[in-house]
């Protein structure tokens, strides 16, 4: 007999796992299958690991700055593979965790990859080669994304990495390219520069972190170059050359000119595309748009009982976007009252780079776009004591309002922790908070945060401690 279940997960990443739960917690039969590592690519490859190794270079650069706390370290050296075993460490202590909450939730977890094999039909094909059919009433497609490759630049694990590689080096290379700036880009090569690595950055836009505001990018570059960080923006790679143990890259700067650089190692980090083949998805009547699955705002695809969320469904690629989406359509599917499409504006991102980098809500040049007129206000890392008693007085807090309405329209950080403080203007955002009530806010002292309540002030011309 087949085995029929209300909601049927496929892909156990932080949108799957998230829906299985909580499908499960409004009293719904679900099972939840995974192909690979439970938790998916964020927790075992991505998110969760690469922050455990910017960890390990994070303290590296304290310990190399001891000296200025009054403190000494003399002759810091690190071991690679001990870097990487603890960043391992971390990621498998955590997609345990996952087993422990789907079994807690009653998911039933399938081992396997799956497909899409008629209406309300989902088959899965064990490491066994044994095939089973499950019946699904609702079907929640969540299986992720992986590296975008480039013609000529494709990666071999060896010379030319994905962020797979980059994640776990058996030695570390003397001298990177890194190909991309986003997100990925940025921490990688913040890493590596910070573990002693001569690291070069090419970007064929016209500065580096994009999708950020202009300024924050700027402020960004200049900090990484001061570090010691080559960054070439309106740049190309236009071809790879592997040698026994490097590769020589020819680079199309932004005056037209072409460089041959010799470098170790090749990080490719140009974006993502969708795993959408071999589920069934054609055959189905699932449409797919250049990588990714076509779904409106409820995250629906069209072709009714099917649901596709997180990366394999489009930007922002977020692990809480994934999350939240889970939430969402489960409660769709359980009949919740009251449940909200996700508006993308309210969705922080965060770039865990040596400065942080984070924001929410639209850019300065977004806003202006808009027709909107704004009020700018700017608190810099230098003003505040807390940022100076911790030695990382460099950076900015940046906020954006609407100057007829007071709606905050974004907020834009760099510098320490701020990957932690973002969520103070997300939730402000999110409960539509207008400066009024962001000035009658009182904020601790002395904490990071209060740069946040100094922003909105200077926006309004009432800036405390500048």
């Amino acid at each position: 007999m087949v085995d029929t279940f209300d909601v049927v997960v496929i892909g156990a990443g932080p949108g799957g796992y998230v829906a299985a739960i909580r499908a499960a917690q409004l009293g719904l039969k679900v099972a939840c299958v995974e192909r690979e590592h439970l938790g998916g690519i964020c927790l075992n490859w991505g998110c969760i690991p690469t922050k455990a190794l910017l960890r390990s270079a994070e303290v590296k650069h304290l310990m190399e700055h001891a000296s200025e706390f009054g403190l000494s370290a003399k002759d810091v050296s690190f071991d690679v593979d001990a870097v990487v075993k603890r960043s391992r460490g971390v990621a498998d202590r955590l997609s345990k965790g996952v087993g422990f909450l789907l079994k807690k939730n009653k998911v039933t977890q399938i081992d396997g990859t799956a497909k899409l094999a008629g209406k309300g039909k989902v088959s899965v094909t064990g490491k066994d080669g044994k095939a089973q059919e499950l019946g699904a009433k609702n079907i929640i497609l969540a299986t992720g994304a992986r590296a975008r490759t480039l013609p000529g630049l494709e990666p071999d694990g060896k010379l030319i990495w994905t962020y797979k590689e980059a994640m776990v080096p058996e030695t570390m290379p003397k001298s990177l390219l890194v190909i991309g700036s986003g997100a990925i880009g940025i921490e990688f090569a913040s890493f590596y520069h910070t573990m002693g690595v001569d690291v070069t950055v090419v970007e064929v836009m016209d500065r580096i972190l994009p999708v950020e505001d202009s300024e924050i990018g700027a402020f960004a570059e200049k900090s990484f170059k001061k570090q010691g960080i080559t960054i070439h923006t309106g740049a190309t790679v236009e071809k790879l050359d592997k040698q026994k143990d490097s590769v020589k890259a020819t680079v199309k700067t932004k005056d037209g000119k072409s460089e041959s650089l010799t470098v170790d190692r090749v990080i490719l980090a140009v974006g993502i595309t969708g795993n959408v083949e071999d589920l069934g998805l054609e055959a189905a009547g699932v449409k797919v748009d250049r990588g990714h699955v076509t779904v409106n705002e409820w995250a629906e695809t069209g072709v009714p009982g099917i649901y596709a969320i997180g990366d394999l469904a489009g930007p922002p690629w977020l692990a809480h976007k994934a999350s939240h989406e889970g939430v969402m359509v489960a409660e769709r599917i359980a009949g919740v009252k009251g449940v909200h499409p996700m508006d993308v504006g309210n969705i922080p991102g965060c770039t865990y780079s040596l400065p942080q980098i984070a924001s929410v809500g639209m850019t300065e040049e977004a806003a202006k776009k808009s027709g909107r007129e704004i009020k700018v206000g700017r608190f810099p890392f230098v003003g505040n004591g807390k940022a100076i008693a911790l030695g990382d007085d460099q950076g900015l807090i940046k906020t954006i309002f609407d100057a007829k309405t007071g709606e905050l329209l974004g907020a834009h950080m760099i510098g320490a922790e701020v990957t932690e403080l973002i969520q103070g203007f997300a939730v402000a955002r999110t409960l539509e908070t207008t400066e009024a009530e962001l000035m009658a806010t009182v904020f601790p002292h002395p904490t990071l945060s209060e740069m946040m309540h100094e922003s909105v002030l200077d926006a309004y011309g009432r800036v405390l401690h500048i």
